[in-house]
């Protein structure tokens, strides 16, 4: 048995649970099964499935067999102000970011409000997908008053941090509300993350202020309800 071998069916059998072709509660092949299809040895495959079972993404049930889960990753932004990319790296995850679209547009009466902002204002609005890894996590949202940052939109935001780049340009966001509500998968947000349409998703309002107590930031995200979950700390006063 050598290492690539078991490392490698470990991550093919991780990325089959992440997009569901073994889907959530459902029985994993037997392991002879799999020691078919892979061509390798049944040490082989138990010290794949032991590893995914001590990582969570499966359970052992006596009788039963090898249960699929879903690992879910704990959100801590609902009480910390990071970036996406600082909280995957410490969760030992790659963040991987896709920028789907970047433009300069008038904003809405949602935004308007949500900004501070006039009907001569315009903002920039910036998607982006999120993966953790190869799962995609997160669709992002974010609308920026482009009279504050004027050249956000020379930024690759694929590869820099939003708001790593107001942090250099004197506009760090140091106080963010959040309002979650939870909502039902449309056919265009399963499609982008992967999920079934119908699934729970979190969906997070988010209104960033500077030190100046400006609103720089007005962002929409839609987190897939099977990987992720959320530390809400409170304080009694």
């Amino acid at each position: 048995m050598t290492e690539a071998k078991y490392k490698k069916i470990e991550a093919i059998l991780k990325q089959r649970i992440i997009d569901q072709t073994y889907p959530l509660n459902s029985l994993l092949p037997k392991e002879i099964e799999l020691a078919a299809e892979f061509n390798t040895s049944r040490p082989t495959i138990n010290h794949a499935i032991h590893n995914l079972v001590q990582q969570g993404f499966l359970e052992q049930r006596k009788r039963l067999g090898t249960i699929v889960k879903r690992n879910k990753i704990t959100q801590e932004f609902t009480h910390v102000i990071q970036s996406y990319n600082q909280e995957m790296d410490d969760k030992g995850l790659k963040a991987i970011t896709k920028v789907i679209s970047f433009d300069k547009i008038n904003p809405t009466s949602e935004i308007q409000s949500a900004l501070n902002l006039s009907t001569s204002d315009s903002v920039f609005k910036l998607v982006r997908l999120r993966y953790g890894d190869t799962a995609p996590i997160v669709e992002v949202t974010t609308y920026i008053p482009t009279k504050l940052v004027p050249d956000l939109n020379k930024i690759d935001f694929s590869q820099a941090s939003l708001y790593d780049e107001l942090r250099k340009r004197n506009l760090p966001v140091i106080h963010v509300t959040r309002k979650l509500e939870v909502k039902k998968a449309s056919s265009t947000i399963s499609k982008t993350l992967k999920i079934k349409e119908n699934y729970p998703v979190f969906y997070f309002h988010s209104y960033g202020d500077t030190k100046k107590d400006q609103k720089i930031e007005y962002s929409i995200a839609t987190y897939r309800g099977d990987l992720n979950s959320f530390i809400i700390d409170l304080n009694i006063n």
